[in-house]
């Protein structure tokens, strides 16, 4: 199993490389394609859709061929969509390209965070999306690397698509590690225990009537709206509130993302003291405290510290509420519940920060404290009635 982990570690990797390159190239790929400047929302939609579709059809996916060969194969679709967009010869072609990637990102995502979720403590789920930080990190850096070289868009994308099918071929010959793990004594009756059951429960229809599922899923709904939206469109808000120039503002976005990556790392240590519901808990204050320094924050710096203790306190919610799924719903349902949860998270992400965009354009970007603040506590609502409609099971977390 220790192997087994250094693999799934290296592929959240992965996972996060290509999910931040499209917007730092687009200017780019504007040019050479001929282009609209619009054009890269409808193209992320497109990702996002096929991600969500994946994301709520994993349950049937993962239990008919197994989590080992799902990551193989949506590595490996990940991959193709990559370097169809190094080699796309047109805006059409990118369209194309952009189902296989999403398709792939969503099953991939899912698939792991349930494995994980099931069986590996809260900590390495917390050092997990640590990872995926890393990646989502590292993506930019190898575009804009390849970019200052003299080399084109087409070349960072081919880059990122070398690595994503690198790490296809390890998964392929890895196979065997997957299929002895699900051998292993514990994990074949607990898997045995759930396809039974899952059988009964009806799969994904049939979570979304679970008690406490609809609070859960609004959890993870507004969890990611806050969550993009405050890495979106910070360095705008300290722009046009402080009259910070463009370069020093954009600093904000980089201790944002720096401090949920450095965050999920100290999370994982935390996590061996508190429980999932405390960790969520206490996440979601220190970000309420966050936004509450940038309401009343006096300079750019403090509001940028304000924005930087947002990110800390985002750091270990959306682990920890991915990894108490099995605990609240049981290992027969977690499947179909993560995967729902993963398309909500999804759905949060990509409809809200274009939202405050639109607010934004008739109010101003003054609204970003409060427009976080109403994303927040609506989590934090959810969440605290999750906790009252569902119990979390002891002999779950125990696992």
């Amino acid at each position: 199993m220790a192997t087994l982990l250094v693999i799934i570690y290296i592929s959240f990797i992965s996972l996060g490389l290509p999910d931040s390159i499209l917007g730092s190239v687009w200017p780019r790929m504007q040019a050479d394609l001929g282009a609209p400047l619009a054009l890269v929302g409808y193209l992320s939609m497109t990702i996002t859709a096929g991600t969500v579709i994946s994301s709520v059809c994993s349950d049937y996916v993962v239990r008919k061929f197994g989590t080992g060969c799902v990551t193989a194969v949506s590595v490996l679709m990940t991959a193709l969509g990559l370097a169809g967009f190094a080699l796309s010869p047109n805006v059409a072609f990118l369209f194309l390209c952009a189902v296989p990637l999403g398709l792939g990102a969503g099953s991939v995502d899912t698939a792991l965070n349930n494995f994980v979720a099931l069986h590996y403590e809260t900590r390495h789920m917390n050092w997990l999306h640590c990872f995926w930080g890393v990646g989502a990190s590292v993506g930019p850096v190898i575009v804009s690397m390849t970019l200052r070289m003299g080399g084109m868009w087409r070349t960072g994308y081919g880059i990122i698509a070398g690595l994503q099918g690198i790490l296809c071929a390890v998964l392929f010959l890895t196979l065997p590690l997957w299929k002895r793990a699900v051998q292993r004594p514990e994990i074949r009756q607990a898997d045995a225990e759930a396809d039974g059951a899952a059988a009964e429960t009806g799969g994904v229809f049939a979570a979304l009537r679970l008690r406490g599922a609809l609070p859960v899923l609004g959890g993870f709904v507004f969890y990611c709206a806050a969550e993009s939206t405050g890495g979106l469109w910070g360095a705008s808000f300290v722009h046009g509130h402080f009259g910070l120039p463009a370069a020093d503002a954009a600093i904000a976005s980089t201790l944002y993302f720096g401090a949920i990556t450095v965050g999920r790392s100290l999370a994982g240590f935390a996590a061996s003291r508190l429980s999932d519901k405390a960790m969520i808990r206490l996440g979601q204050l220190v970000a309420l405290a966050g936004v509450a320094v940038i309401a009343l924050a006096p300079t750019a710096a403090v509001a940028m510290a304000g924005i930087a203790l947002v990110g800390l306190g985002f750091a270990p919610v959306y682990p920890s509420m991915l990894h108490v799924t099995p605990a609240r719903f049981g290992a027969a349902r977690s499947q179909a519940v993560m995967g729902l949860e993963m398309a909500f998270a999804y759905v949060g992400s990509t409809c809200f920060p274009p939202l405050f965009g639109l607010l934004a354009s008739k109010l101003g970007t003054e609204l970003y404290p409060w427009y976080l603040l109403i994303c927040v506590a609506a989590m934090l609502a959810c969440t605290e009635l999750a906790n009252k409609l569902v119990s979390i099971s002891k002999k779950e977390v125990e696992k």
